[in-house]
């Protein structure tokens, strides 16, 4: 049905399809169906068992001729139904915040505005970006500054490096740091430091691997080069202890790509045991969960700057909630250090990326359609209907 503008405003869902890409991680796209023809495209986090749910009779119950523009009320029903499945946390809030965000791709459609004027407007034009580098090709520190410099060449004003020691990767149980190993690390950031000058800005990931002790003398080692934050330095979960690092620590603390629904960052934001948090938007719930937590955030001061590990389809989702939000600090691409150079070809709108930005785009929805061919290259499953519109 269309109302006196000539927009779909009763529709129905009629279908759910998913197919999960290869794309360095194992993503999961859903494609949302309604009985007019208009389809809305989401992707859910990577993780075991992501795809099974969002393809479950069960949520085909749930949703299966429901209006797809009640985003709000579908997204509180799935989560109300789903609860029944195990802990709230993981596959299943990551399959919820897939067809979610598919869900948000019909709305705009449906009513021929771009995302984010559904979303309250936009604070911005444009999203600025971080690009994860990973680590140099070796680990010596030369190697991570000629990395830097690559990339601050494709015009990227802030980057960020993963310090977590291989070591530890192989000991789940040693979260010891030694004065060796943090001269080591604090060598390399000063490398990457001194080839991207002061007005780029450097973040480093400790991906959960210390103790709060280790963390705070670890970021005591990389006070002088000024870094945007250090993320995650500690496991998540423990509230008091991150707000010990925190209230400590001479260097910014990021973490939350880890926590789950505005539930998980409600103490972390309300103990202020953080300066920054980085919800991931198709993994905490959504566009809406997202923008409930990046709310709270605000009333406490905090700046907001998603992890984002995502395919395009993902990515200018977070766009979108980006752009809408007063707190927006920065924005995750993670393709770089995936090795996807590739990243940009799954839809036929590029580049997406310019000089370390990402404009809004003007078209109804995410505002993405998937190149079907590009797409096909990386497919490691596939719903029979995925492609048919």
């Amino acid at each position: 049905m269309q109302n006196a503008f000539g927009r779909h405003v009763d529709l129905k869902i009629v279908d759910i399809q998913t197919a999960k890409l290869d794309v360095g991680f194992k993503q999961v796209l859903v494609k949302v169906y309604t009985d007019e023809g208009i389809t809305g495209l989401g992707e859910a986090y990577w993780g075991e068992g992501v795809r099974d749910i969002i393809k479950s009779e069960k949520m085909k119950r749930i949703l299966l001729g429901q209006n797809p523009l009640d985003v709000n009320r579908l997204f509180s029903r799935m989560i109300d139904a789903m609860s029944g499945e195990g802990s709230l946390a993981g596959s299943v809030v990551s399959a919820i915040s897939g067809i979610e965000l598919a869900l948000w791709d019909i709305a705009g459609k449906s009513l021929g505005a771009p995302l984010y004027r559904l979303l309250g407007g936009r604070y911005r034009d444009k999203i600025r970006t971080y690009a994860d580098c990973h680590a140099g090709e070796t680990d010596d520190p030369e190697s991570w500054a000629s990395k830097a410099k690559s990339v601050k060449e494709m015009g990227y004003t802030a980057l960020k490096f993963d310090i977590d020691t291989p070591d530890h990767w192989r000991d789940d149980f040693n979260r010891c740091l030694s004065n060796v190993e943090i001269r080591v690390q604090a060598k390399k950031i000063a490398a990457v430091r001194d080839a991207v000058g002061d007005e780029t800005h450097i973040a480093v990931d400790c991906h959960w691997r210390y103790s709060p002790k280790d963390a705070i003398k670890l970021a005591n080692a990389m006070e002088e080069y000024n870094l945007m934050w250090l993320e995650d330095p500690i496991p998540p979960g423990n509230v008091d202890a991150m707000y010990k690092v925190t209230s400590i620590s001479p260097v910014p603390i990021c973490t939350g790509e880890n926590l789950y629904l505005k539930y998980g960052f409600r103490r972390l934001i309300q103990k202020q045991a953080v300066d920054i948090v980085s919800p991931d938007i198709p993994k905490v719930g959504g566009i809406s969960e997202f923008k409930n937590i990046a709310e709270v955030a605000d009333a406490y001061f905090i700046p907001v700057a998603p992890h984002n590990i995502s395919s395009p389809i993902g990515t200018m989702a977070g766009v979108h909630a980006c752009a809408s939000i007063k707190n927006f600090m920065i924005m995750e691409v993670h393709h770089l250090s995936a090795g996807a150079t590739w990243w940009e070809d799954l839809v036929k709108e590029k580049p997406l990326v310019k000089n370390g930005f990402i404009t809004l785009p003007d078209r109804p929805g995410l505002g993405l359609e998937l190149d079907k061919r590009e797409v096909s290259k990386h497919l490691v499953e596939v719903d029979e209907k995925f492609f048919n519109e």
